[in-house]
């Protein structure tokens, strides 16, 4: 398999109070939501730099907020699914599993216009754990997913960096890991998150080179509210809140930095281009 030496920037498009392992989902007005301001920040920011993304959708967000996928795809950006409720997979039986995807495919679908072709796990939560998702997700149509990171306590730190070939019962799938960066201590999470915002700069961009170098791509990720610092923040405790939110930094800064050095292309696009090589 060729990799070309492109890159993927990706969106999980949720509210600030989608945070997993609550237990229970914090009741918010509709009127609190921030998600369609930052999207349209974001989408600014790309259009500034002429990058098209992969956004993954929560079906609930596309529910809740009428016109803002038709937003996205119609400023050229793919549109795939994060599932519907954010509820993590390990929290589903594979019966509800598969109709959270039919219904987010379903309303994703339709107000984009797009086949919806990607998925990607709230808080990366399929594993060998959960070989049926798997086999669900190419029975369903799906050509590739975005879930299985090589980090330590959410992921397994043993595995791919690069996207590789996954195989399973019904046929196979693209997995395309997000991008971390190894080190004495193991693999540092640079790909996005509060990683993105937290670690230096020449830091990422050393590690996006050195994957490209070696012909693979560096997939980024963040989340709305990461443009958004003085926004809504949920009450938790120490860890769990920097783990959800991080710094109270602006995301916008990495991106201005990354944005104009390397070559960015959705996911779908780097994944037509493999069955094609």
């Amino acid at each position: 398999m060729s990799i070309h030496p492109v890159n993927s920037l990706t969106v999980d498009v949720e509210e600030w109070f989608h945070i997993c392992g609550l237990g229970r989902e914090p009741e918010i007005a509709l009127d609190e939501w921030r998600v369609r301001i930052n999207v349209v920040k974001l989408l600014s920011l790309l259009a500034d730099h002429d990058i098209k993304a992969t956004f993954f959708v929560l079906g609930c967000v596309a529910d809740a907020v009428p016109g803002l996928v038709g937003q996205i795809a119609g400023a050229g950006h793919e549109i795939a699914s994060h599932g519907y409720s954010h509820r993590m997979v390990t929290e589903l039986d594979p019966h509800s599993f598969r109709d959270e995807l039919r219904l987010t495919r379903d309303i994703l679908g339709h107000q984009s216009g797009q086949t919806v072709s990607g998925f990607r796990a709230p808080r990366w939560s399929l594993s060998a754990a959960t070989p049926w998702t798997f086999d669900i997700l190419k029975e369903e149509g799906y050509r590739y997913d975005s879930s299985l990171t090589p980090l330590p306590f959410i992921g397994n730190p043993a595995g791919s960096r690069v996207p590789y070939r996954l195989e399973s019962a019904s046929g196979t799938l693209w997995e395309i890991p997000p991008m971390v960066t190894p080190s004495l201590f193991g693999n540092l999470p640079t790909g996005g998150g509060w990683g993105l915002r937290v670690f230096p700069r020449r830091l990422i961009r050393k590690t996006i080179r050195e994957l490209n170098r070696a012909g693979a791509p560096a997939v980024i990720f963040l989340h709305p509210r990461e443009l958004d610092p003085s926004g809504p923040r949920l009450r938790l405790g120490p860890l769990k809140k920097f783990a959800a939110y991080g710094p109270k930094s602006d995301a916008k800064g990495i991106l201005d930095d990354l944005l104009p050095r390397f070559r960015f292309v959705p996911l779908r696009e780097m994944v037509d281009q493999w069955e094609s090589a």
